[in-house]
Order: structure tokens, then C-alpha cells, then sequence
């Protein structure tokens, strides 16, 4: 067979990959690509290479290793050991492979580098991972320039404050429930810019003795108190108030008072750029022309005006010490007081704080060489009390209290800050009825004239009322009382203090407590409003352990009544009806006065107004406001659920409605039939006790009288299923705002709640209500087990009772004579009430004569002069109207008459 028919081997390794591969040394032992796979001349069959040998029987050969091939070895043995596999060694002058030994160029082309060689390459192990200093400094480098770059750019794109801007205001607009407008109030007059010239120097030195007393040498920045407040922000704490008087002006001109990173570094690149563009007098009359010194007034000129009726020129040094005290924050410093917005701002605190500082920022000036002795020491002579506060346009009668009751609420509610929101451009919308806003105003206006002589009599001056009016299940307070209003000099809001004990309007919270949660001895189980406690004065109180309760100085504690009455043994119920003290401390001690407490708190008292738990927390010796103690009772009238307290429904801003401000959610604190049965237990106290003036309403109501020790104040708290409304009086002295007693006001010897209180709530509720139906209240269910005192008489029962053979609505023509002992058996459901089927004596619709806890003794809700409860006789059931001769109309769940 001739040559050019020999048929060519077959590849071996590879096709195509193969027929690339180059010569390879003899001891390769590899196969030649088939000729003319690469298309050369060279690889031609019948072709050699000079200087090569063939290594098949053919004659081919090659010249280059394949790629393939160079991955494969590179897998096994890293990149030398691929180019040897690929290409053979490279040959070279006295290699081992010299020239017609596969010598040449390499048969590997090097890797491609990386600009950035991380992980480090050609090192193993952990020295991959370390950094090269080139690839650190290279990164810092990169850092620096990019941080020069945004400095750069944020300094250029911040302007300079202008202080005229900050000194544009507007209005803010309130608005009644159904979208009437009410009053559109704001600072617009009360703010004037004044040159430097025209700000005393004592004013000058005393904001920078007092906050930055490097401030003509710092460059504006404090880097550190900026490095503490994004320290604080990033743990999320508060940031720090430490700024410099460069940066406070940037905030007060430019910023809003946000605390984000972002506005950090903003007010940073503003304050840099403000150092070095204005002198420090013109920063300085910025601050000071900026700044916020309460009652609405921004800037030094108009903080003069307001406080002392002067311009800012004629400022002493004193005056200027006190209105730089202010800038630590007017809420707290104004001597006025600010108890609106937050109890502990209060008029005597306050003045306190204000005077304190007052004496520090004198003391410093002096340290600073910036006062004389001379001129310290009669600064410091005097603290320079300021004016009163004034009402503003359209700020009077009750719209002034209205629109604090709504500010507090936007602020509480929401980010704006008090400076903020007096800038004004806000429109708030209320949930205030202008027709019920009226009708109390004209309800308090007209027992006042009635009851009250303050010309002709001492003791009827200073009375003050506060009033609130909220609706059940929904929390929106519809109407409230305040005060005389800012026109007359009243600028405390007495619907929205606190401060005025409430009394035995406390007690339903002390029964609501015990029908849910029991006694000590009830294990667990509620107990029911006919469980029986002793109701004389005088009494010693234990504790759960047995032991009396001990005073201070180690002496038994005895609680008192009003009076010396020696009620006995009597229910509950009795007790709640004739507002008796000493059952309902007792009762407080036997279930726990954190339970109380914590019913108090479910049903909207809030934690600040509470007082100790002593024995005496069960009287009443808490101060919630009048608009908390409607809405708690709301918590009753609204078969235990509860709403918080709200005054605004939404708050817009340049067109945009803010967040926040949705109606408080609804929740159910207390087991329906609990608040039904203080219902019922408060219903009585109107129909037959205390509250018996409340009568005159006509329609079904429940309530709670209430007075406090030395008559300093007296209440009565009331609602029907519409409105929860409470009413308190109280005289104060105006210079320390004490309570004075009201013993002899209205030309009697004491006011209770059940008197001029009751008449006021009355008198606005019809008014309220006019038009509207009647729904009464839920009928309650038994609840819980009587549980008596411990030393109560054990139950008997000694009551004989012949009932009508049929049940009939009539009561029986004659009925049987009977004795009651003075703890009637409980097991007797007709004798108390709890059968509705039940007639004739003591039945649920009959007539009784006598009774355990009233008949006789106390018919009609009145008090007879001294008889013992235990001296009447006759039957009675539990419900009804009693009178003095003994008779009562009998009906179901109701107190013990006769």
C-alpha cells in the first residue's frame, strides 16, 4: 500500500485539542495532531519540523500544548506544573532542554492581574487574608479624598440663615366638631427683629456665661457634643443639648428640631459656614433674635415686652439673667407655670427652678468679670418677678382653655415641639360641641350668681370650678369648664389640672375592685355589693394579716366619717349610698389597694395623680382632673369599656394631614356585669342618697358625691349612657395656690358634693341632653358572694316572710309582722331582692314597713338625728324609696329600705 493511502491514526486525547498541541520532548511519549489539523503548511502530511523528531509512526508532530491540557494541570499541580505539562519545560541557554529539546518560548501566557488583589494571590493560608500596605493605603487614601469631596459639596450646597425669615409666623386655626371655625390664633405680632446695639450687653454676656462661654474664640462647632449626640442617637438615647450659640442659632433659624444623623451633619456644615461668613456680634443677634422664650414670644424684644412691659434696651441685669434663664426651656422656667402641659411644670416648682437659675447665671457673669461687685449685688438683691401672663386675641372665656386642652393634645400626640407649633400655619381640628361648651359655661355662670356673694362675703372669694363632659365607648370630650378665663387673669385649666383631691367620688373604684377581684377571704371570688362592713366612726383598720394599721409615730391609725353616726354593721351598698368612710377603707385594706389602683388606671386615672397607698387611697386622696374622672366613670357608663381621653380628631399643616392623631382605640377593662352593678349601686346613690339633688334631671342617671377633709374641695361625677360628665369646686389661695377650706362658703357651714357640685352638673346635663331619649342603663345580674367584715355578726335568718300564694304585682293587704335582726340571712332571695317573681313584704314589687339600713331610720335619703340602725323593725327589700314613717316602694336589686 503506498504511503499517501495509509490510513491516519485515529486522535488520542482530544480531536481537535489534540491536533493543537505542540511537540512535546521524546520522553513525552504523546501523539501528534493529525497533519493539517491546524492548516499550516507545517502541518502537512509528509511534512517535518527542522529540529524535531517524529514520534509517529506517521510523522506527525506538534508544537504547541493544548489548552485544555494546561487547565487540567493546573488543577493538579498549580501553574508551573501546567506549563510543564502543556508546553514542556522552557528551554533556554544551559536548560535541560537546549535547542531541538522543545526549548523556546513559554507555552503559558501569565494570568491576568487584578486591581485589586484581595485576597492576596501567590500567598496561602492566613497570609492571603492580611492586607498588603499598598492595598491599605491605597483604601485610606480613597476614604479621605471621598470624605474631602463630600464636605466640600455639603458646604457648598448650605446657604447662610437669615434671622427675618425666622421671624414670619402665622396663625394657627382651630376648629369646633362640626368643622365651624372657633378662634384663629398665633405670635405674628409678638415677634420684632433689633440690632445688636439694641440688646444690652448684660443680655449679651448672660446667654454666654450661661451657654457657651468660649463662644468669641470657638469656631462655631463643637465636634464633641456633635460626636455625643450621634453617639446617644445610634444607642437610641436623646441627643445632647450642648450646641455651641452658633449652632443653637442654626437650629432656631434653618432646622427643624428632628434629631436625625442627617440633620447633625447638616447643622454642622451650616454652623462651619456661618463661623466664617458672619462676625460673632452678628451670630449672636441672631441667637438672640431667634430664640424662644415661652408665652409666644420669639426674640429678645418681644421676650421684653412680654415679661416685663419694656423694650429690650431697657433691660437691667436681673431682668436679663431671668429671661436667659428661660432659654433653658420656658415649660420649666417660666415662674407662671406651665401645668397644662405637664404637672411637674407647675406654678411653685417652676418659680423655683427659674430662681435657682436665675441666682447661678448672675453668679457666673460676676465669676466672668462680666459684672462688677457693685452691680452684682444689686442684681442679686431682688428676684425681678415678671408680669402676669395676658390673653392674646380671641383667646377668652372658655376658648382659651379649649385651645390649651387642644394644644397639649397635638403635643403629646405628635414630634412638633412647643416652639414649633406656636410658629403657627396649623389647622386644628376639635371634637369640642360649641352648643354643650356653652350650656356648662352657662351652667356654672348661674349657680355662681345664685349660691355665691364674693362681694359681701370673704369666704365665697377665690372659688374656682373645673368640668369636663366625655362621651362613653368613644373618649371625645365634647365640652369643658376652665376657669374665668384669661381675661380675668385665670390661666390655669381647671378641667385639665390636677391638684384637688376627689374625694369619696373615689369609692365605686374601691367596690369595682372588690366585686372583680375579692377579698383576701373570698379566694379569688368576687364579692357582692351586700356584703356587710361597719360603718361607725371612730374605727381601728387592719391589715390582711390581722394586725391595725399604725401611724408614723407608732400609734393606731382610727378612720372617721363625718360624722359620729354609729351606722353598725351595714351593706355595702348602704355604705356607698350614704358616701360612710370607714366600710370602704376597710374594704380597700381586705382586697388590696394595688387592685384598686389598677382598676383606677384601666378605667383612665392616669399614674401622676395618684397618691400613696394608705389607707386614705380609698377616700380619695388621689388628684386626677376633671376630664379624668369623666372619662373613668365613662369606663362604668360604658359596661367596662374604656376609651382615652381625646380633644382633636385630625391637625393639618400646609394642606398635609400629620400622623397620630386617629381615635384612641376602645378596649374592655372590666367584666361587663362589675360596671353594670356600680351602675346600678350609683343609680341608688341618686334616687336615695347623697346625690339626691341630681334627681332634678329627670331621667335615669348614676353618680358619685364627693368631699374632702377641711371641705377644700367637694365633687360629684355623674353620667347617663350618653355623657359622662364631673364637676369640681374648690377655693385656692391666688399667691401660693394653696386649697383653703370652704367651711362657710355660700353662707353654710360646709360644702359637700351633693350640694352646689351636684346643682352645676345638673344644670348643664339638662341642657346637654335636651332632645335626646332616655335609654337607662343595663339591667346587672348577682355578682359575687356576700362576704362580711371579720367581727360581722354571723348571718341568720330571722325574717318570716308569707308570700301571695300567686305572684301578682299587688302587694299583699296585709302584711306579716315580722322582726329583723340586724344581719338579715342572705339565702333569703326573696327578702333580698334577688327573685323578681317574689311579692308582697320585702318583695321585689311590694311595699315593706321598716327596714334594716333605712326605714325609719333613714327614709328618703335623709338622716334622722341619731337612732341606731339596729333600733328599727319591719321588713324590707332591696330596692326602693324610703320615707321617715318607714314605708317604701319595694323593686328589684336595690339597697336595703323600708
Amino acid at each position: 500500500m503506498s504511503e499517501h493511502r495509509r490510513k491516519p491514526p485515529q486522535p488520542q486525547g482530544g480531536g481537535r485539542a489534540a491536533a493543537r498541541r505542540g511537540q512535546s520532548g521524546s520522553s513525552s511519549g504523546r501523539r501528534a495532531a493529525p497533519r493539517g489539523a491546524t492548516g499550516s503548511p507545517a502541518d502537512s502530511y509528509g511534512s517535518r519540523s527542522p529540529g524535531s523528531e517524529s514520534t509517529d509512526p506517521g510523522g506527525e508532530e506538534r508544537s504547541y500544548g493544548g489548552r485544555a491540557e494546561a487547565r487540567r494541570a493546573a488543577q493538579k499541580g498549580g501553574r508551573r506544573r501546567a506549563a510543564d505539562n502543556a508546553g514542556g519545560r522552557r528551554g533556554g541557554p544551559g536548560g535541560p532542554t537546549g535547542p531541538g529539546r522543545g526549548g523556546g518560548r513559554a507555552t503559558t501566557a501569565p494570568g491576568k492581574k487584578r486591581f485589586i488583589d484581595y485576597p492576596r494571590a501567590g500567598k496561602y493560608g492566613w497570609q492571603r487574608w492580611v492586607p498588603s500596605w499598598k492595598l491599605v493605603s491605597g483604601l485610606f487614601i480613597g476614604f479621605v479624598g471621598s470624605l474631602v469631596v463630600m464636605v466640600g459639596v455639603g458646604y457648598a450646597m448650605v446657604s447662610i440663615p437669615n434671622e427675618n425669615d425666622a421671624a414670619k409666623s402665622q396663625n394657627n386655626v382651630y376648629y369646633w366638631a362640626d368643622g365651624s371655625q372657633m378662634v384663629a390664633t398665633g405670635t405674628g405680632v409678638n415677634r420684632q427683629n433689633v440690632t445688636i446695639d439694641k440688646i444690652p450687653e448684660a443680655m449679651q454676656w448672660a446667654v454666654i456665661s450661661a451657654e457657651n462661654k468660649s463662644f468669641y474664640q470657638d469656631s462655631g462647632v463643637d465636634p464633641m457634643g456633635i460626636a455625643r449626640a450621634l453617639g446617644n442617637m445610634a444607642r437610641g438615647g436623646q441627643t445632647q443639648g450642648g450646641s455651641t450659640i452658633t449652632q443653637q442659632f442654626v437650629k432656631n433659624t434653618y432646622l427643624s428640631q428632628e434629631q436625625t444623623v442627617t440633620r447633625k451633619f447638616k447643622e454642622m456644615f451650616i454652623s462651619i459656614k456661618v463661623g466664617t461668613r458672619l462676625d460673632k456680634k452678628q451670630i449672636l443677634q441672631g441667637y438672640l433674635n431667634t430664640s424662644y422664650y415661652g408665652r409666644g414670644a420669639y426674640g429678645i424684644q418681644a421676650a421684653a415686652r412680654t415679661y416685663y412691659g419694656k423694650d429690650a434696651l431697657d433691660l437691667k441685669p436681673s431682668e436679663c439673667a431671668f429671661l436667659a434663664a428661660l432659654l433653658k426651656g420656658p415649660t420649666y422656667y417660666d415662674p407662671a407655670g406651665n401645668a397644662d402641659l405637664d404637672p411637674s411644670a407647675n406654678a411653685k416648682d417652676n418659680r423655683e427652678r427659674s430662681k435657682k437659675r436665675w441666682a447661678w447665671i448672675l453668679g457666673e457673669m460676676h465669676k466672668d468679670k462680666h459684672l462688677s461687685d457693685a452691680q452684682y449685688q444689686e442684681a442679686i438683691k431682688e428676684y425681678p418677678k415678671p408680669q402676669d401672663r395676658k390673653a392674646t386675641k380671641g383667646m377668652t372665656g372658655q376658648i382659651s382653655y379649649l385651645v390649651d386642652t387642644a394644644k397639649k393634645y397635638v403635643l403629646n400626640h405628635s414630634k412638633i415641639t412647643e416652639a414649633q407649633f406656636d410658629q403657627g400655619g396649623y389647622q386644628i381640628y376639635t371634637t369640642f360641641d360649641k352648643k354643650s361648651v356653652n350650656a356648662l359655661s352657662a351652667a356654672v355662670k348661674k349657680v355662681q350668681k345664685e349660691r355665691l356673694d364674693p362681694k359681701h362675703r370673704d369666704l365665697d372669694k377665690y372659688v374656682q370650678f373645673g368640668a369636663a363632659s366625655v362621651v362613653p365607648k368613644d373618649g371625645a370630650i365634647v365640652a369643658l369648664y376652665g376657669g374665668d378665663g384669661y381675661e380675668n387673669g385665670h390661666f390655669t385649666n381647671n378641667a385639665d389640672t390636677s391638684g384637688v383631691p376627689v374625694g369619696s367620688t373615689w369609692k365605686p373604684f374601691v367596690l369595682a375592685a372588690a366585686m372583680e377581684y375579692g377579698t383576701y377571704k373570698s379566694d379569688g371570688e368576687g364579692i357582692s355589693p351586700l356584703s356587710k362592713y361597719n360603718g361607725n366612726d371612730k374605727l381601728k383598720v387592719r391589715n390582711q394579716d390581722g394586725s391595725y394599721v399604725l401611724k408614723k409615730d407608732g400609734s393606731v391609725f382610727y378612720q372617721r366619717n363625718e360624722g359620729p353616726k354609729p351606722w353598725g354593721y351595714i351593706t355595702l351598698r348602704k355604705a356607698m349610698e350614704q358616701s360612710i368612710n370607714t366600710p370602704f377603707v376597710q374594704l380597700g385594706m381586705d382586697v388590696g389597694m394595688s387592685k384598686v389602683r389598677d382598676v383606677a388606671k384601666a378605667s383612665g386615672i392616669l399614674d401622676a395623680s395618684f397618691a400613696d397607698l394608705n389607707p386614705s387611697f380609698a377616700i380619695g386622696t388621689s388628684t386626677p382632673s376633671a376630664i379624668r374622672m369623666a372619662d373613668a366613670y365613662a369606663t362604668f357608663a360604658g359596661s367596662g369599656q374604656h376609651a382615652d381621653p381625646y380633644s382633636v380628631t385630625s391637625v393639618k399643616k400646609d394642606g398635609q394631614e400629620l400622623p397620630g392623631f386617629a381615635k384612641p382605640k376602645r378596649t374592655q377593662v372590666m367584666p361587663e356585669n362589675v360596671a353594670h352593678n356600680v351602675t346600678d349601686t350609683l343609680e341608688n346613690v341618686i334616687q336615695n342618697g347623697t346625690g339626691q339633688n341630681a334627681k332634678a334631671l329627670g331621667r335615669t342617671a348614676a353618680g358619685k358625691t364627693g368631699t374632702t377633709d377641711s371641705n377644700k374641695s367637694a365633687w360629684f361625677v355623674g353620667y347617663t349612657q350618653q355623657l359622662s360628665t364631673s364637676v369640681a369646686m374648690f377655693r385656692e389661695n391666688p399667691k401660693d395656690h394653696e386649697l383653703l377650706s370652704m367651711n362657710g362658703t355660700a353662707g353654710v357651714d360646709s360644702i359637700h358634693g351633693g350640694d352646689i357640685p351636684t346643682q352645676v352638673w345638673t344644670e348643664y346635663m339638662k341642657d346637654a341632653l335636651k332632645g335626646k331619649n332616655d335609654p337607662g342603663f343595663p339591667d346587672p345580674t348577682e355578682i359575687g358572694k356576700v362576704q362580711d367584715e371579720v367581727g360581722a355578726p354571723s348571718p341568720t335568718p330571722s325574717v318570716t316572710i308569707t308570700p301571695s300564694p300567686t305572684p301578682s304585682d299587688t302587694p299583699s293587704p296585709t302584711p306579716s309582722k315580722t322582726t329583723t335582726s340586724p344581719s338579715p340571712s342572705v339565702s333569703e332571695s326573696c327578702q333580698l331582692g334577688w327573685d323578681p317573681n317574689c311579692n308582697g313584704n320585702g318583695g321585689a314589687n311590694g311595699n315593706g314597713a321598716g327596714g334594716v339600713d333605712t326605714g325609719g331610720v333613714n327614709g328618703g335619703g335623709g338622716e334622722s338625728p341619731s337612732p341606731t340602725v339596729t333600733d328599727t323593725t319591719g321588713t324590707g327589700d332591696t330596692r326602693g324609696n324610703g320615707n321617715g314613717n318607714g314605708n317604701g316602694n319595694g323593686g328589684f336589686f336595690g339597697s336595703q329600705t323600708g
